[in-house]
């Protein structure tokens, strides 16, 4: 099954960061949050993405077009210019970076990507946040109930809007937080790619019609998770999640050196 990872967005609440490069390219312990995110799904076994880009999405291409050169031990030869990888250990991933436009929303790149991909499920998840939750079990939660979607509901720091659950079902999403019972959509989905129909064309806002409307006719079921997740909106979330990973303390790192 192949992920996709919406990397496309401005970034604009972090322009410190995003002037010169996308969100997913900001770092976390020296490596790009979206390489956390992918370390994340492949330590549960999902090694293909596929990554829609947008905004400065050649810095994406860019680091992934050199990565086996960036994570491996060189010789070059300055006259011949012939270059020896030495061999260590690299990540066997294949990704597929899909241009999906500079303007387009976040409903446009997932339609998109669905195009893509063709007739088989998907997960999908944000370029820019890292969560503990279990995928293998969030997958089979999604084939028990056998629904156009799942997504990871996680209880939400005060400033989000909310999920209101019926059971296993969204039942409508909710500007304000609920006190005490409140979750938001955690950006883990499984998705079957008939959800495709549900959005409109590149100017859809996933999070708004297509996901109010499968909320509104039962097809989007809520997998409740209890553990860490954060979002990297600003600068002090940053801040927070590399003094996670620098104490030694970071959750969602799930993969074994």
């Amino acid at each position: 099954m192949k992920v996709v990872i919406l990397a496309g967005g401005l970034g604009t609440r972090l322009s410190e960061e995003t002037v010169l490069k996308p969100k997913p390219m900001v770092e976390i312990g020296g490596r790009p949050i979206l390489w956390h995110i992918m370390k994340s799904f492949a330590a549960y076994g999902f090694t293909e993405f596929v990554v829609a880009l947008g905004y400065k999405g050649e810095v994406i291409k860019d680091y992934f077009l050199n990565y086996r050169h960036r994570s491996r031990n060189l010789t070059v030869r300055l006259g011949s210019g012939e270059i020896t990888v030495h061999e260590a250990d690299s990540e066997d991933w294949t990704v597929h970076l899909l241009d999906t436009g500079y303007d387009t929303q976040t409903g446009g790149r997932v339609k998109r990507a669905a195009q893509f991909i063709g007739k088989e499920p998907f997960m999908l998840t944000y370029g820019d946040g890292v969560c503990d939750v279990n995928i293998s079990s969030l997958l089979d939660f999604y084939r028990k109930h056998k629904k156009l979607a799942a997504v990871t509901a996680v209880r939400p720091p005060a400033r989000f809007g909310s999920m209101a659950l019926e059971d296993e079902r969204v039942a409508r999403f909710e500007e304000k937080p609920q006190l005490g019972e409140g979750y938001i959509n955690g950006g883990f989905f499984v998705l079957d790619p008939g959800i495709a129909e549900y959005i409109a064309g590149d100017a859809t806002i996933w999070e708004r019609e297509p996901m109010e409307r499968l909320a509104e006719e039962g097809q989007m079921l809520a997998y409740r998770h209890g553990g860490f997740w954060q979002c990297m909106d600003t600068l002090r979330d940053v801040r927070l999640l590399e003094a996670l990973w620098q104490e030694g303390r970071a959750p969602w790192k799930v993969w074994k050196e």
